[in-house]
């Protein structure tokens, strides 16, 4: 049985960040794909490999997604590095100017690898740089090729070993969440400076319908809903509401998201981004909805979850709502 592929991406983050925003860029990142690490103080990991079939997009096309909701929704430049693994994701970003992404494909990590310094491989401290250089290793080719026994001679078996494996280009980690999501963001950065209120309207639609597929998804319910609309000249506004009763319902998060959007009054506004945030999350085991005598509820609430199905075997295109339809 083939091992599936996987492709993870390291953007280092030109600024300076707080707490605060560090964890908002977290978020962000958790709209492109559950699997995401911090990397403090201003890098992220994130394992793309399930995010392409939803997008349906290359993996570079992925990164450069990432990339420019980062600079839309935060005004934050970035440089990425994407690879088969989290060490080799990282030293493609120390290799990137800012702005720019550098992928190391797959087949191409020895190549890429064999004329850098030892020192540009993660753990290679000072000491151990010197003992390297003074038998004449200077490249990470150099350590690759040579032998293990003469490697633990020099280094011991233990260190030996792990510098062996990371010059090969391997590295088996998996990106791994510090801890389970608190709340759920789903975000849409428009082509264009928007004035149509009607346009408005559908993404606001259409990142509700996205949020309660999510949340199903992940087999949540969320208790409040937050939007935020960023302008053209980088200004936002924010409106959050408790809803009723904690749901995964698409309807009923359109209508609370909608509802927010007429708060806003945005009437001609020149708006650039918008982003949904659903926080106060349970499991969806916890669900409760108030008994209703129309039929036409339970009738949603099956053709939500035959959607659902659908788009799991088909893709997330497979269904949409009508309003949504081109």
């Amino acid at each position: 049985m083939t091992t599936r592929q996987r492709h993870i991406a390291h953007l280092h983050l030109h600024a300076a960040l707080s707490e605060a925003q560090y964890d908002d860029i977290i978020e962000l990142m958790s709209g492109i794909t559950p699997h995401v690490q911090a990397v403090p103080p201003n890098a992220v990991q994130l394992d793309l490999t399930s995010a392409l079939r939803y997008f349906d997009l290359p993996p570079y096309d992925v990164v450069q997604l990432a990339k420019m909701r980062l600079k839309a929704l935060y005004g934050i430049d970035s440089s990425a590095g994407l690879a088969g693994n989290r060490m080799l994701a990282a030293m493609a970003a120390d290799a990137s100017a800012p702005g720019h992404t550098t992928w190391i494909r797959d087949g191409q990590a020895a190549d890429w690898l064999h004329p850098r310094p030892v020192t540009a491989l993660p753990g290679i401290g000072r000491a151990t740089a010197e003992t390297l250089n003074r038998y004449g290793l200077h490249a990470i080719g150099q350590v690759a090729d040579l032998p293990a026994a003469t490697l633990q001679r020099l280094l011991g078996a233990g260190s030996a070993r792990l510098l062996a494996e990371r010059a090969r280009g391997r590295d088996p980690r998996p990106v791994t969440p510090s801890e389970p999501a608190a709340r759920l963001v789903a975000d849409l950065v428009l082509e264009q400076d928007c004035l149509d209120p009607a346009q408005h309207h559908r993404a606001v639609l259409g990142l509700a319908d996205r949020m309660g597929q999510r949340l199903r998804g992940e087999r949540q319910i969320a208790g409040r809903l937050t939007l935020t609309v960023r302008y053209a000249d980088r200004s936002s506004t924010t409106r959050t509401r408790g809803l009723s009763e904690p749901t995964d319902h698409s309807p009923a998060l359109a209508a609370a998201a909608l509802g927010l959007l007429t708060d806003l009054g945005l009437q001609r506004a020149r708006v650039r981004a918008f982003a949904i945030r659903a926080d106060h999350l349970l499991p969806a085991g916890s669900a409760y909805w108030q008994l209703s005598l129309d039929p036409g509820d339970a009738r949603a609430r099956a053709a939500e979850a035959a959607a659902d199905r659908a788009r799991r075997r088909f893709g997330p295109e497979a269904v949409r709502p009508a309003a949504l339809a081109d």
